[in-house]
């Protein structure tokens, strides 16, 4: 008589199969950043001063423009009632193209002088995604903000212009396209100090290479008598730009967004390269 034999169970085999790591989609670093950008003290105050300043510009040229009598002293035909308009509501551009720019630095170096800058790029790991959700939503909140405080620097102006002679409405599609070519150019100069923010990484060094691009450059350039200083000065971005919404003889407004994008994509491509191979 055989005893009975039990077989001895199984082991289960574990499991080795990798477990897979969360992916952080696009628009979740969309909706990071945006909550990151939004949340900043800096961003709010430097987007209120930029409505201030576009309204206040507004007003005070409004007050010192002479009365609309067809013909100035001189037999020259003066300004229409639109143009005025427009030239009133987006001269404050040129002041806040400095105040959009600081911010643009601040938005990316900030991450990198408290080491946030870590976290988002260990969530994700490609790294790029970042730097392009950054810019995105930097570019599209500055040129709602912008086109907001000049659509009201309009609405504030005009009836201080008709007072004066100058009439204009918002229906007309010339005034429309000057509005929003003033709030694409500061968009489009924003991003451009982003990235020197990012190439750089140092608040005070993108803020003085940025300011230095839009003012100290063009002041030099215009000191030199040679024809290459003059050619070169209309090709500078803070030149350009004023295509879209003072209009200009050199580029046609599309030439002059075109022109814009180009000096975007020379300092978006070392930030991009740097990003990639730096250590955070």
């Amino acid at each position: 008589m055989s005893a009975a034999t039990t077989a001895a169970p199984t082991p289960a085999r574990a499991s080795h199969q990798p477990i897979p790591e969360p992916r952080l989609r696009f628009g979740g670093v969309l909706k990071s950043e945006w909550i990151k950008l939004t949340t900043l003290r800096s961003t709010i105050w430097a987007y209120v001063i930029l409505v201030v300043l576009q309204v206040a510009m507004g007003v005070l040229i409004s007050f010192t423009m002479p009365e609309a009598t067809g013909v100035d002293a001189t037999g020259v035909a003066v300004q229409s009632g639109a143009s005025a308009a427009v030239f009133a509501a987006t001269l404050g551009v040129m002041f806040n193209q400095l105040v959009i720019s600081v911010l643009g630095v601040l938005v990316i170096s900030g991450e990198y002088g408290t080491g946030q800058i870590r976290s988002s790029l260990t969530a994700v790991p490609r790294r790029l995604p970042v730097l392009w959700a950054k810019a995105l939503v930097f570019a599209v909140t500055s040129f709602v903000v912008g086109l907001v405080a000049i659509v009201i620097a309009y609405a504030v102006t005009v009836p201080l212009l008709d007072a004066r002679g100058y009439t204009s409405s918002l229906l007309d599609p010339e005034v429309w396209a000057h509005l929003v070519g003033a709030a694409g150019y500061l968009a489009l100069i924003g991003l451009v100090a982003f990235f020197l923010g990012a190439v750089l990484r140092h608040t005070a060094g993108g803020i003085a290479a940025a300011v230095g691009l839009l003012l100290v450059v063009p002041t030099v350039l215009s000191f030199i008598t040679a024809e290459w200083a003059t050619v070169l000065g209309q090709w500078l971005p803070g030149v350009v730009g004023q295509t879209l919404f003072f209009g200009g003889n050199v580029f046609e407004p599309w030439q002059a967004v075109l022109v814009m994008l180009g000096w975007i994509a020379v300092v978006a491509t070392p930030a991009a390269i740097l990003l990639s191979r730096r250590d955070a």
